[in-house]
């Protein structure tokens, strides 16, 4: 009998990322995906951009407090965003990776 646990924990995974990582382009239509369906390519891609976005707003605010023109609640919320960001992405490629794992367990 097969451990599906792992897989079933990587899907999980991916059906909240959706939510959290943005829209997600839709797959290309030569792909045989149906149109508007999100590629998981294209939701790491989308999650990978997102916290590059949020961690380069952090910056500037960090930047800007340094400068004396900013508020220290604005970093602060800034990098609180870029943190979650992060840990989002970091969460959803540890299950990844396990489930990956998971399958090479398997006995063909």
């Amino acid at each position: 009998m097969v451990n599906n646990i792992g897989a079933h924990d990587a899907l999980s995974a991916y059906g909240r990322a959706k939510g959290v990582g943005g829209s997600a382009p839709a797959a290309p239509a030569d792909s045989g995906a149906q149109t508007g369906e999100a590629s998981f390519g294209g939701l790491v891609s989308d999650m990978v951009g997102t916290t590059a976005e949020a961690l380069g707003k952090a910056e500037q605010a960090s930047i800007k407090q340094v400068a004396g023109k900013g508020d220290l609640i604005d970093v602060v919320t800034a990098i609180g965003a870029a943190e979650t960001a992060l840990d989002t992405v970091v969460a959803v490629r540890d299950r990844v990776v396990s489930a990956y794992q998971e399958i090479m367990r398997m006995q063909v």
